[in-house]
């Protein structure tokens, strides 16, 4: 059986960083099976205080035709346990710069829903020069 491992982000445009957290995230298990929850246009403009550059259903199709990705899968407008509950991931890997009351909750939110998951803490890969904020400027 695989193991489900999710990611989330805005995936906005696809770069060697967003590759590097879908291979570690990967490395995470013998038999992985990656699924990507790709942030709501209204979540990203709620959180970054912009709408992304392309909308939620060009980056959840983009990001669904990547090789390293199993499944892609659009996040909830508000909150975030439905669409977990859904994935039923055995881990939630958490990018090195994901912060904020979603992190900050993750564990105990996941608990109440009567998730097992884990969750794991990736390393940053050239974050100096892979950041989607960086390459678009």
């Amino acid at each position: 059986m695989k193991t489900r491992i999710m990611v989330f982000g805005t995936f906005d445009i696809i770069h060697a960083g967003h590759e590097d957290l879908f291979r570690q995230a990967r490395a995470l298990a013998s038999d992985p099976l990656l699924v990507v929850s790709v942030a709501r246009d209204i979540v990203v403009q709620r959180i970054k205080g912009q709408a992304p550059r392309n909308n939620e259903e060009l980056r959840v199709k983009n990001i669904s035709e990547h090789s390293l990705v199993d499944e892609a899968v659009l996040g909830n407008s508000m909150g975030y346990t439905e669409h977990i509950k859904k994935a039923v991931p055995d881990i939630i890997a958490l990018g090195y710069d994901q912060i904020g009351e979603f992190v900050e909750h993750l564990e105990k939110d996941l608990e109440a829903a009567g998730l097992k998951t884990s969750i794991v803490r990736l390393k940053a890969f050239a974050p100096e020069r892979y950041k989607t904020s960086k390459l678009v400027q």
